[in-house]
């Protein structure tokens, strides 16, 4: 089991990742959502916001409007770092129940072309 601060980590560098990407890319595919991903083994929830311009920070604090996500990622601590390191493919970790995604039809769709 990772740590909380290697999780931080791993989304810190998810961000950077996301920073990367072509920016067409980002705004054919990309509408401001928020995101929630929850580290299923260590009871912690981060939060962070996609939008044109990237992926914001995630924080362990909630977005202070009290909504709920729009995309909810549930996971455990050592795949959230294999899959951040490129370790672990996201389709088949979705396959295998190793990634758990609650989102809109739409929304799956734009993350893989994104992912």
């Amino acid at each position: 089991m990772a740590s909380v601060e290697e999780c931080r980590a791993a989304l810190v560098k998810l961000v950077a990742q996301f920073d990367e990407l072509d920016s067409e890319a980002r705004a054919k595919h990309v509408v401001e959502r928020t995101i929630s991903c929850r580290i299923s083994d260590l009871d912690v929830i981060f939060y962070g916001r996609l939008h044109h311009d990237g992926l914001d920070p995630f924080q362990e604090e909630p977005p202070a409007d009290g909504r709920p996500a729009d995309v909810k990622l549930t996971i455990v601590s050592n795949d959230l770092i294999a899959l951040v390191e490129g370790e672990l493919d996201l389709a088949r970790a979705l396959l295998g129940g190793r990634v758990k995604i609650d989102a809109s039809f739409g929304d799956l769709l734009r993350l893989r072309r994104l992912l």
